[in-house]
C-alpha cells in the first residue's frame, strides 16, 4: 500500500506542536496555558488518527 504523505506530514506536525504545548503547559502555572494544553491533547488525538490513516485503504 502507498502512503498519503500529506496526511502523514500534517499528523506528525500536529503531534510535534501539540506535544510541545502540553509540555509547556505542564511547566507553567498560568491557567490560560492549561486550557491550551487541553486543546493540544485533542490535537494530539487528531494527529495520531491522521498518521494511522495515512496508508491508503486503511480504515477505522
Amino acid at each position: 500500500m502507498t502512503t498519503d504523505t500529506r496526511k502523514l506530514g500534517i499528523g506528525v506536525g500536529l503531534l510535534a506542536i501539540s506535544t510541545a504545548l502540553v509540555l509547556y503547559s505542564a511547566l507553567t502555572d498560568i491557567h490560560a496555558v492549561d486550557a491550551l494544553g487541553a486543546i493540544a491533547a485533542l490535537a494530539m488525538a487528531a494527529g495520531s488518527l491522521l498518521v494511522g490513516l495515512s496508508e491508503r485503504g486503511a480504515g477505522v
